[in-house]
């Protein structure tokens, strides 16, 4: 007789978890956005700070190669460092990525900036919201999503050989539509997830979390504003 409300019980317990972690993993992406478009405005409002990483492009690859440096090391070091470190490490990533951003409004208009981002967060949170509480299983998709993304990344290599403007608009929509794919099979992952952590791998997984939901949202806005254009 009690076996019906211990289940609904339980699944209250559990979407209550979820939400819980799924609030934390949201606060500490959104705190990295702020702090990528508060450096990148700095950078782009600074003559001194544009020279000394695009006049130098020693200095530009190395930021490059620290922002993959910092994304690896997250992800396979989150489970030894403690939780101020990753939580460090991650602003760290944010505020380099705020840094090659600046260059964005030596080409892009701001108005097309601001459109473009606010598009993106449409389309995010559309995406976010399907994968969060649709009832199908969207693992099978997430496969082939990253099969895609395996793609896109080598096909962006080739390019930068062939420079095709054709393959440059292909990756672009492919792109596009995988990373707006991911965002909804990250977050249906991330929710499920939420329920196998101990509160101390709660706290962690949260910052990993955030790092893969900004690398979506991040990558969705640079798809979208290669398609918005509006050079300068």
């Amino acid at each position: 007789m009690n076996t019906p409300y211990y289940y609904e019980t339980e699944a209250v317990v559990d979407a209550q978890k979820q939400a819980a972690f799924m609030s934390k993993v949201y606060g500490w992406m959104f705190l990295a956005l702020i702090v990528t478009g508060l450096v990148a405005h700095f950078t782009a409002s600074s003559e001194l700070a544009l020279q000394l990483i695009y006049g130098n492009k020693l200095a530009f690859w190395v930021l490059i190669l620290a922002q993959l440096g910092l994304v690896v090391g997250i992800g396979r070091l989150l489970h030894k460092i403690s939780y101020p470190v990753a939580i460090g490490l991650f602003m760290l990533y944010a505020g380099i990525t705020g840094l090659t951003f600046g260059g964005l409004f030596m080409v892009y208009s701001q108005q097309t900036i601001g459109i473009t981002f606010l598009c993106t967060a449409g389309l995010f949170g559309s995406m976010a919201a399907i994968g969060y509480f649709t009832k199908r299983d969207l693992t099978s998709i997430g496969s082939l999503l990253i099969v895609g993304l395996i793609g896109v990344v080598i096909a962006s290599l080739v390019n930068l050989f062939l420079n095709s403007d054709t393959l440059t608009w292909i990756i672009t929509y492919v792109g596009l539509a995988v990373f707006l794919g991911l965002t909804a099979y990250d977050n249906q992952k991330l929710k499920y997830m939420a329920l196998a952590l101990d509160e101390e791998s709660a706290r962690k997984g949260s910052i990993f979390g955030a790092l893969t939901l900004y690398l979506d949202f991040v990558n969705i806005f640079l798809f979208l504003l290669r398609i918005l254009g509006g050079r300068k």
